[in-house]
């Protein structure tokens, strides 16, 4: 499978740096945003398969800032929120704006880890499906084209038979001529 692509926005450098680490090892290919701002400005021009976002940051646009930025541009972006134990309710209302999970600061990093390979192979079974849709979507359209093509055929095939079967049974025409003409027809 393909690496998952994350933004991690986070405020706190040495957070920041500490995913990155964890998360480069894990295969991921990780950026980062030391803001909100930051983040919406790189959410703009590149997609991300996983924003991973602290929830509370200075600067104008928090987390939920973020998420909203996110699911406008590509509604295929998956937001994990980072969130601190007093900000549980936020998480929430953030989850029924679309994120994907939140994590509890301080992270335990095998349950992250454990997450982002869910959200890894959802993605992969959804791209199977979508694959699975295009070549259905294809076989169907040269069914159809197959058997109009084979329709078609079929008329014109009755067609000349039927006219072999009226020239053989002309009988104003010796039986050779009628021959003749239906195997030259």
């Amino acid at each position: 499978m393909q690496a998952l692509k994350i933004l991690v926005v986070d405020d706190d450098p040495v957070t920041r740096s500490l995913l990155m680490k964890r998360l480069s090892k894990a295969e991921c290919v990780v950026e980062t945003a030391e803001s909100g701002v930051e983040a919406i400005r790189m959410i703009s021009n590149t997609y991300f398969d996983v924003i991973l976002t602290d929830l509370m940051m200075p600067g104008g646009v928090d987390g939920i800032g973020v998420l909203e930025t996110a699911k406008e541009n590509n509604i295929k972006t998956e937001v994990i929120l980072i969130t601190a134990h007093g900000s549980i309710d936020n998480a929430i209302v953030a989850m029924k704006k679309g994120a994907n999970d939140y994590l509890q600061k301080p992270i335990n990093f095998d349950e992250l880890i454990l997450r982002l390979s869910k959200i890894q192979n959802l993605k992969h079974l959804m791209k199977n499906a979508s694959d699975l849709r295009v070549a259905m979507e294809t076989t169907e359209q040269v069914s159809s084209e197959t058997i109009q093509h084979l329709e078609m055929t079929v008329a014109e095939l009755q067609e000349r038979m039927l006219t072999i079967r009226k020239t053989l049974e002309r009988r104003d025409l010796p039986p050779g001529e009628r021959i003749r003409m239906a195997l030259a027809g």
